[in-house]
């Protein structure tokens, strides 16, 4: 029989608000609460996490997936429902829970770790491993506040896995950790994880999901919206988070950048932003005379995939209805990090055979397409498409230009540092040394 750590049923979380402070007090003095709105961040959650697991958490911001943590960590009590521990629970919750920025990393440890009811002695025969698999140096004896993000991660990673627990929580933390790090993380849990210890994972990243969970829960307005395998389960946060099956979003069967207009919807409306990965906060602008008006993103033949995977032929497809008459039209496209780091960029004349794209009419409608083998690495990231006019002096008049306005998330099946997976292959061979 499998060994159940964590059992939740029928969890609910809702804090009261009054509509006078009076009420409030009034209601402390009679025990008889009145003139109150109960506002449920969770309700109805069920699940069990076996020893060993790995459980990941998915949801939009404000789903309610820190405050489940929250609730199985100890720090805030339920409403209704409960839970049932088996075990020690060692939780990362938000970077700076439970340290003080006038401690430091040292004395933090020390003190953390009392809490979690370690004693002084463990905590002290610990401490040696926990300054070295940190890494910050000389700050482990320095203030808190003197820390960066990605150090307070380190101390709070190295500090809650010093000693197996029996569940490991961790919510969103080692977002902040450089890729070296992440991997020395991942590497540890997957240790823990041999010896029995359950995880409790959220992220935003559903790659990270699931390449390091067998299950997940997707939360949704403050209930379980899915449940079951890592991967389909992300696939479910994805398609809810970038608006797969919206209104107007082109049929699975339309292969996007083939020439088959049906990847689009008839005549020159602007539907661009009922597409799936649009992004609201894009920047647009140009000198007019020509509008982008819709597009389509296709994973090796399938139209708007809820993840693209690295290596599958991209093909990243726009239409554009032409107001007047454009003598030597230029398509772009530009591919950068969340950051702003340019990856790619490239137009219709550096990636065509043809020197010059031909002329066309007021009126008329063209649908540019590119497409490349997909090189980039695990992450979301953004996509501008552009329609310029090249002038008698070869420079380019920008007449609509998207910047920022497609957010593409890729996965990664295999784990590479970087932005780009260049699908390098290794070899060893015998030879002899040279003196």
């Amino acid at each position: 029989m499998t060994d159940v750590v964590l059992t939740v049923d029928k969890l609910g979380k809702s804090y009261r608000t009054y509509a006078h402070q009076t009420q409030r007090v009034i209601g402390w003095l009679t025990g008889t609460p009145r003139g109150f709105e109960d506002n449920w961040v969770l309700r109805e959650i069920s699940f069990s996490l076996a020893r060993g697991e790995g459980l990941g958490v998915l949801g939009r911001n404000g789903a309610g997936k820190s405050t489940l943590l929250r609730l199985i960590a100890g720090t805030i009590a339920p409403t209704e429902g409960s839970l049932h521990i088996n075990g020690r629970v060692n939780a990362i919750l938000e970077l700076g829970v439970g340290f003080n920025p006038e401690f430091t990393g040292r004395e933090n440890v020390l003190h953390s770790l009392g809490l979690m009811g370690h004693d002084h002695e463990a905590i002290a025969g610990a401490m040696p491993a926990i300054e070295a698999f940190a890494e910050i140096g000389d700050d482990f004896d320095r203030p808190l506040r003197v820390y960066s993000s990605g150090m307070q991660m380190r101390l709070a990673f190295a500090s809650a896995t010093c000693f197996r627990p029996d569940i490991l929580i961790i919510d969103e933390a080692m977002a902040v950790g450089d890729a070296f790090f992440q991997a020395k993380c991942f590497d540890r849990i997957r240790q823990l994880r041999d010896g029995g210890t359950a995880l409790l994972f959220v992220s935003h990243s559903a790659g990270d999901i699931a390449k390091h969970c067998e299950r997940a829960i997707f939360i949704k307005d403050g209930r379980i919206g899915a449940e079951g395998p890592a991967r389909e389960v992300s696939n479910v946060y994805l398609d809810d988070l970038f608006g797969k099956g919206r209104a107007g979003a082109p049929p699975q069967a339309a292969a996007a950048g083939s020439g088959d207009d049906a990847a689009f919807t008839r005549g020159s409306e602007d539907v661009f932003n009922t597409r799936p990965f649009y992004r609201k906060d894009e920047h647009r602008w140009g000198d007019g005379g020509a509008a982008i008006c819709d597009y389509a993103i296709s994973a090796d033949g399938r139209l708007f995939p809820a993840q693209c995977r690295t290596h599958q032929k991209l093909s990243i497809a726009y239409k554009v209805a032409f107001e007047r008459a454009i003598e030597r039209p230029v398509f772009g496209l530009l591919i950068k990090t969340l950051d702003g780091l340019f990856v790619y960029g490239t137009n219709s004349e550096l990636a065509s055979s043809e020197v010059k794209q031909a002329p066309v009419a007021a009126g008329e409608i063209r649908v540019a397409s590119f497409e490349f083998p997909l090189a980039l690495n695990s992450g979301s990231y953004l996509i501008s498409l552009g329609i310029s006019e090249e002038a008698d002096s070869g420079q380019l008049v920008p007449l609509d230009r998207r910047y920022d306005a497609i957010l593409l998330p890729i996965e990664n099946p295999r784990v590479t540092v970087g932005h780009l997976d260049l699908d390098a292959r290794f070899r060893l061979s015998a030879g002899e040394l040279v003196a």
